[in-house]
């Protein structure tokens, strides 16, 4: 049995869900029966798992923590041509910030909180437990690797690992940067002597209830979903006056239950009555 596959398969026992990489360190491409998703596995690769082909298939998508699979006809041939071991940090449970030459590990070092450092060919991976969305280039030097992406397998590194932070996770939110204010939630007041187009509470209810729909059901870019959902939520309701605490408290929960912070819904929420001019 090859190192590699002795590699994965130790791996895979800790719960490490794993894939060979070929030459170019680049993924196995999928067979003739998946080539082009003709198979309708995971079209453009947006969801996790892979179809039923036994064969290495669709990437990321491809990483188990199954011996059987691993050490299947399939993917023993795999491993003869094989050049690395990836693992896909998102199925882990882990997020990878991937720095990519020495500029970058200086921007790390000033910004980011310390936590397991694995050395690479020409920089690090900083390793955090939690997961969000996978991003490239979220500055210069620096990708983010975890849900729907695969990260080479360098070691176990050193130092300790730490808690996903909120600064990682902001380097992949498009809106304006976060800013920390008061944790009393603003809410818009009716402007003087305006009259509420809103003409029946159903109107601001099923708006109430599609916004908290659209956070719940975010797969990923939670913390921009929390962001754009609030932005229209001020957009359509925010300039007379009906919103209330118990409006935002309903939306603030369903961001919450999404893993966000008290913090960062605060700020987004901000964000969204500076944008506006409210």
């Amino acid at each position: 049995m090859n190192e590699l596959l002795n590699t994965a398969l130790d791996l895979a026992a800790a719960g490490v869900p794993v894939l060979p990489l070929r030459q170019g360190k680049v993924p196995f491409g999928n067979c003739r029966i998946c080539a082009g998703n003709a198979c309708g596995g995971r079209p453009n690769m947006k969801t996790a798992g892979p179809c039923q082909c036994p064969a290495i298939c669709h990437a990321w998508a491809a990483a188990t923590t199954e011996p059987q699979v691993i050490t299947s006809a399939p993917w023993a041939r795999a491993w003869r041509q094989a050049r690395a071991v990836a693992y896909h940090p998102g199925g882990a449970g882990l997020t990878v910030v991937d720095l990519d030459h020495t500029e970058a590990m200086v921007w790390a070092r000033a910004t980011l909180p310390i936590t397991k450092t694995v050395a690479t060919t020409r920089g690090e991976h900083w390793i955090y437990q939690g997961v969000m969305r996978s991003v490239n280039a979220v500055r210069d030097g620096v990708d983010i690797k975890s849900t729907m992406a695969y990260a080479r397998w360098l070691g176990a590194g050193t130092g300790a690992m730490t808690a996903l932070p909120d600064v990682v996770c902001a380097l992949a939110v498009k809106e304006p940067a976060l800013r920390h204010t008061p944790q009393v939630i603003a809410v818009p007041a009716r402007a003087r002597g305006r009259e509420c187009p809103h003409r029946t509470p159903a109107y601001l209810d099923r708006g109430m209830a599609m916004a908290e729909q659209r956070i719940t059901e975010a797969r990923d870019a939670i913390h921009a979903t929390v962001y754009r959902t609030f932005l229209a939520v001020l957009s359509a309701h925010g300039r007379c006056g009906c919103l209330t605490e118990a409006h935002m408290a309903r939306l603030f929960a369903a961001a919450q239950a999404k893993g966000e912070t008290s913090r960062h819904c605060t700020d987004a929420w901000a964000n969204a009555l500076t944008r506006l001019g409210l």
